[in-house]
């Protein structure tokens, strides 16, 4: 769902826009990519990898959607705990074990360092360098 998002920094906790569950949904799967790729960026020596696994039949997902939940959880495991040295990267964006394009807007320095900022300033945690 991420693809097709827009980060949206100006508005991040949808104080001005009027709320969409899909779209906020979409928005904080883009805010997850950035996170994983500003991590990667900061710590070439830790993994950190994002993951689409599919729109899955889950309570959330509904019984009918199509992808598989088997294909799901083997990516996250495989990223995890896989010795293959395709899973063992950082800074990538998976689907099925395959490594694919993320939204262009999630690989963009100024939007990460700006979503870290955003972060800390709600926090009050400050990602170390």
């Amino acid at each position: 769902m991420h693809h097709h998002a827009d980060a949206n920094l100006d508005d991040i906790l949808w104080k001005t826009r009027r709320w969409n569950g899909s779209a906020a949904y979409a928005e904080s799967k883009l805010h997850d990519a950035m996170l994983a790729f500003a991590v990667a960026r900061r710590w070439p020596a830790v993994l950190s990898n994002a993951l689409e696994p599919g729109w899955v039949p889950t309570k959330m997902g509904g019984p009918g959607a199509p992808d598989d939940m088997d294909q799901a959880r083997l990516t996250q495991a495989w990223l995890a705990a896989g010795d293959d040295p395709k899973a063992r990267v950082t800074g990538g964006y998976f689907y099925h074990l395959k490594q694919i394009a993320p939204n262009p807007q999630a690989e963009a320095p100024a939007p990460r360092d700006r979503l870290i900022a955003i972060c800390a300033g709600i926090s009050g945690v400050t990602l170390p360098r």
